[in-house]
């Protein structure tokens, strides 16, 4: 923590109060803000590339459901589980 710490006194004023309000987050929400953050800086795909990735992601689920290995599962299933679990 001293390391974290001593990194903080040589941030800007707006850095610093990111990072004190980002120690009040549950270790979880952290590393979710770490993910966030780390897809941001390190994806600088194009447009183009990402539209190919998106139509690559496509291409393969649907040869995966062709072949049977796909699982599916009921729409209404999905959202009433979910509603069940923000309760």
């Amino acid at each position: 923590m001293a390391r974290f710490g001593a990194s903080v006194l040589s941030m800007n004023e707006r850095v610093r109060a990111i990072v004190e309000e980002a120690r009040k987050l549950t270790p979880e929400e952290r590393r979710e803000l770490v993910d966030l953050l780390e897809t941001e800086l390190v994806d600088e795909s194009t447009p183009e590339e990402i539209e190919a990735a998106w139509l690559e992601e496509v291409e393969r689920r649907v040869a995966e459901a062709e072949r049977g290995e796909a699982v599916f599962f009921d729409a209404e299933e999905v959202f009433a589980e979910a509603r069940r679990l923000l309760r």
